[in-house]
């Protein structure tokens, strides 16, 4: 269902606007130039933990990049590395745990400050402790950015404005946390 948002599959009936504007309209490298998006497994390069943020962008202040790394809680490990942010992470990232790579590409999707943030289950290798500090983290993107956290755990989406519940491809509930906890 996700894949909808960024075209990467095509509406076959029925529209999705986002700020007023039919997606459909909008040419795909702007529409996903508005997106950033992390999924369950991260994609990352045989290259170093700062270029994985980067993703080429060679504008990128040292500032923003540690911004990012510090929104995404990977600041630690990376800081921690023998070559901190010079380290190479590895073809697709066998340097680094399951939560490591999800955090890089967390950190990545946030440091454009994008107008959608999409986490697909983009938490779900990480520890309780991480989440939590995650999730305030990416509280400060309330405002700037839509998020919308596809998650199988209910404290992934606590702080989240609407929680739309569904099973086996039918909405079942659309409220608050609280509203769908009980």
């Amino acid at each position: 269902l996700i894949d909808l948002i960024p075209r990467f599959h095509e509406l076959t009936s029925g529209r999705i606007i986002i700020d007023g504007k039919d997606i459909a309209q909008l040419d795909l490298s702007t529409l996903r130039s508005m997106m950033g998006i992390v999924t369950q497994d991260a994609i990352l390069f045989n290259d170093t933990a700062a270029n994985n943020i980067r993703m080429g962008d060679v504008y990128m202040s040292g500032d923003q990049l540690l911004q990012a790394a510090k929104v995404a809680n990977a600041h630690a490990f990376i800081s921690d590395m023998k070559a901190g942010y010079n380290t190479n992470m590895g073809e697709k990232g066998t340097n680094l745990s399951g939560g490591q790579r999800q955090r890089l590409g967390i950190a990545r999707a946030t440091f454009t400050r994008p107008q959608l943030l999409v986490l697909d289950e983009a938490t779900s290798s990480l520890d309780g402790e991480t989440e939590a500090n995650i999730s305030e983290a990416l509280q400060n993107l309330k405002g700037r950015s839509t998020l919308i956290l596809i998650a199988h755990r209910l404290s992934t989406v606590m702080h989240s404005d609407v929680v739309v519940y569904m099973d086996k491809g039918k909405i079942l509930h659309i409220g608050s946390f609280a509203e769908v906890r009980d």
